[in-house]
């Protein structure tokens, strides 16, 4: 019994740790995409100017 309850914990563990860091390579590739727009619009407004 405790050895089943071990395993699913270790599971759910495992489940936790890889849905976190699906959602930091989500947020870090976004925040790269917007980063590098945003760059390009505020170098195109600083010109304007």
């Amino acid at each position: 019994m405790r050895a089943r309850l071990s395993a699913a914990e270790g599971q759910a563990l495992v489940e936790y740790a890889l849905t976190v860091s699906l959602l930091a390579i989500v947020c870090i590739s976004a925040l790269t995409v917007t980063g590098r727009s945003l760059s390009g619009i505020l170098i195109s407004i600083a010109g304007q100017v």
